[in-house]
């Protein structure tokens, strides 16, 4: 997730929060106007402009973004424990109704349930047991305890219910850490299937012996060149065939001739550009695109790479006059792609036929 993305969730986890106080804070009033509660009007005006105002710190600290600047930017642990104390001091105002606000101290609780660590969450746990525990007996200390043993009461039950919430949340926070171990485990094999899927790619695409295009993946392409290009578009295309090349492995053995192939490769694609695609044709020829050419470019590119191939040096061979020939030809929209190598190959007949080591085009044919 981005951190904006990120940030948006803490907004709406924090407006959640906030829209918890905003249901105390009407049951608070509700207390009033029913005489549980035991302050003034006033006073419980002022705290509960209090509680707002520390919504709206909050709220701004989100807004602004400085949150993520803590450790925490989700300012969890920070939220639990400011809604533990104002309900304490709710609590604190509350005399034979305590008991039944006695459950909103599970609501802090269960926001901190899932993003809390598990000291974290046992630190809000003690914290409600001690906040609730010492405001008893501080009234107790004062004779202001009406009811001694209903105190003793509702301690132990909040006890028990924060033992339990501690053991369900440790439950729930080794749950989700199996769970997260056993994502990550999944992306793993995910990404180790992808790697061999496009290994298995490459294989299926690529040349073994030169590592250039295979015949098939070069159709492919090409096909979809053709099928994307526009009216004003124009390709170079054109078959290379090694001269001589049954001569070579007649003479020198096989293992010169897969040299000279990858001799062949190595210089070709360094001749060319970004984007041009070259491609084993089959046996010692090999096929070129040029998209983007035109009849002086697609020239200028099969003489270079001719002349290139002519200065090759090959370790350990004695292997010499190397040389190529090519016949050109262009790929206008609505061409098709056999017609048009055919077109090369028949240019390529001719650059044989007239001595080899020489780029013919069919254009040339066709003008003459």
């Amino acid at each position: 997730m981005t951190h904006k993305a990120i940030q948006r969730l803490l907004i709406k986890r924090f407006a959640i929060a906030a829209g918890s106080y905003a249901l105390i804070l009407l049951l608070l009033w509700v207390a009033i106007l029913t005489g549980h509660y035991s302050t003034s009007v006033s006073a419980a005006l002022i705290d509960t402009v209090l509680v707002v105002i520390s919504q709206a710190i909050l709220f701004g600290l989100f807004i602004s973004g400085r949150n993520l600047r803590f450790s925490d930017p989700s300012l969890t642990e920070v939220q639990v424990l400011l809604g533990i104390t104002w309900q304490t001091w709710l609590l604190a105002h509350l005399d034979i109704a305590r008991g039944t606000f006695l459950v909103f101290y599970v609501v802090p609780m269960l926001f901190g349930l899932f993003h809390l660590s598990r000291r974290a969450f046992t630190r809000c746990a003690m914290w409600i047991f001690i906040s609730f525990a010492s405001l008893n007996l501080w009234e107790a200390y004062h004779f202001r305890l009406a009811d001694p043993q209903l105190a003793v009461l509702q301690v132990c039950v909040l006890f028990v219910v924060l033992l339990w919430l501690c053991l369900y949340a440790s439950y729930v926070q080794a749950s989700r850490q199996r769970m997260r171990q056993r994502r990550f485990a999944l992306q793993a094999h995910q990404d180790t299937l992808r790697g061999m899927m496009r290994q298995l790619e490459d294989l299926v695409a690529t040349d073994e012996l030169t590592g250039l295009f295979n015949r098939r993946h070069f159709l492919r392409l090409a096909s979809r060149e053709l099928h994307v290009m526009g009216a004003d578009q124009v390709h170079g295309l054109a078959l290379i065939d090694l001269d001589h090349f049954k001569r070579i492995n007649d003479m020198h053995g096989h293992a010169a001739g897969d040299q000279v192939l990858q001799a062949f490769a190595a210089v070709a694609s360094a001749c060319l550009r970004e984007g041009d695609v070259l491609a084993r044709y089959g046996g010692e020829e090999f096929v070129l695109l040029l998209p983007e050419s035109d009849a002086e470019r697609l020239t200028s590119c099969c003489e270079r790479l001719r002349i290139a191939f002519m200065d090759a040096q090959l370790v350990g061979l004695n292997v010499r006059d190397l040389s190529l020939s090519a016949g050109m030809t262009l790929l206008a929209l609505g061409d098709d792609l056999d017609d048009a190598l055919q077109r090369a190959d028949q240019a390529l007949y001719r650059a044989k036929r007239d001595g080899r080591n020489r780029c013919a085009a069919a254009w040339e044919q066709a003008d003459a």
